[in-house]
C-alpha cells in the first residue's frame, strides 16, 4: 500500500513561507497515493522557475530541464516509454511565456500527460515581473505604473485548441485539488490544471482572500456539460468576480502514442537496439 511518506523528499523546501505551491505539492503527493503508483512508475518533468522546483521535494524519477521546454522532454518520455506516468510542472511564465508555441503543439498531439500549471500571475524566481497572465493595473518591476496588457487566458485557449482535458484548480483547496489531479492523470490524453496559485512576496493583488472570495466549484453545477466545446469556452471566459474551478472540457481522442505502431506491443525503451545499415543510404547520394 502506497502512502505519503514514499513520496516524502529530504531536500529542504525553498519555497517562501504562505507559498501557494505547498498546496499544489500536498496536493500532488495526495493524488499519487490514492492512485496507489508507486514512485518507480512515476515521472515528473520540469522546467526553470518557482513551480519547478516541485519535483525536487518528491522522491520519484525526475528530469529537470531548460526553461519552457517540459512538454517537448515530457513527450519525448511518453513516447520511449508509454507504460510510465509523465506528469510536467511549469508556471505561467514557463508554460505560457517561453513555453506557449510548446504548449499550443502539445494540446493539438495529445500526448498522455498530466500537465500542471502553477499560475500565480507572476514571474516569481526571477523577482516579480508582470507574466502573461497578470491582470490588468498589477504594479510589478516591471510594469510599476500598472500592467496595461490583456492577460493571456490559457483555458479559452486550451478548449480553442481542442484539449482534452482542460480543469482549474485553486491551491488553498487541497482536497479538491488532488481530486482534479487524479482525474487528470486518470485522463488517456494530454490534460491540463491551470492552478491558481497566490504569490503573497510579489502580487499583492490575487491574494488567497481575494480567490476565495470568487471561486466557486463546477462539480456543483448539475447542469454544466463538460463536453459541450461551447460552453465550456464560455465558461473559461469567466473571470473577475466569479471564477470556476472544476473541469472545464473534457473529449476522447486518439494520443499521441496511440499512433505510433512501434509501441503497440512493447515499449520502445524495452526493445532491442538494432544498429541499423546505412551503406544502401549513404550510396543514394554518391
Amino acid at each position: 500500500m502506497i502512502t505519503k511518506e514514499d513520496y516524502i523528499s529530504n531536500d529542504e523546501i525553498a519555497w517562501c513561507p504562505g507559498c501557494g505551491d505547498f498546496g499544489i505539492l500536498n496536493a500532488v503527493k495526495q493524488a499519487l497515493v490514492e492512485l496507489n503508483l508507486e514512485p518507480y512508475k512515476v515521472l515528473i518533468v520540469s522546467g526553470i522557475g518557482q513551480a519547478a522546483k516541485l519535483p525536487h521535494y518528491l522522491k520519484c524519477n525526475t528530469f529537470n530541464g531548460l526553461h519552457g521546454r517540459t512538454l517537448p522532454v515530457a513527450t519525448g518520455i511518453k513516447t520511449v516509454n508509454n507504460k510510465l506516468t509523465v506528469i510536467a510542472v511549469g508556471g505561467d511564465g514557463d508554460g505560457y511565456a517561453e513555453g506557449g508555441n510548446h504548449f499550443i503543439h502539445a494540446m493539438r498531439r495529445n500526448p498522455d500527460i498530466a500537465y500542471l500549471v502553477h499560475n500565480n500571475q507572476i514571474y516569481g524566481l526571477t523577482k516579480g515581473q508582470a507574466s502573461p497572465t497578470s491582470d490588468i493595473n498589477l504594479k510589478t518591476g516591471t510594469t510599476p505604473f500598472g500592467n496595461f496588457n490583456i492577460p493571456e487566458n490559457p483555458l479559452a485557449l486550451a478548449v480553442a485548441a481542442n484539449c482534452s482535458f482542460v480543469a482549474r484548480g485553486f491551491s488553498g483547496d487541497v482536497q479538491h485539488l488532488a481530486k482534479l489531479i487524479k482525474e487528470a492523470i486518470s485522463h488517456k490524453g494530454f490534460s491540463l490544471v491551470d492552478i491558481l496559485q497566490p504569490c503573497p512576496t510579489y502580487n499583492k493583488l490575487n491574494t488567497f482572500q481575494w480567490y476565495r472570495e470568487r471561486v466557486y466549484k463546477l462539480d456543483d453545477d448539475k447542469d454544466y456539460n463538460f463536453s459541450d466545446k461551447i460552453a465550456a469556452f464560455k465558461k473559461a471566459q469567466e473571470w473577475g468576480e466569479k471564477i470556476p474551478i472544476g473541469i472545464i472540457y473534457k473529449v476522447e481522442r486518439p494520443t499521441f502514442e496511440d499512433n505510433i505502431l512501434q509501441n503497440k506491443d512493447v515499449p520502445l525503451v524495452h526493445q532491442p537496439l538494432e544498429i541499423p545499415d546505412v551503406q544502401k543510404l549513404l550510396e543514394r547520394f554518391i
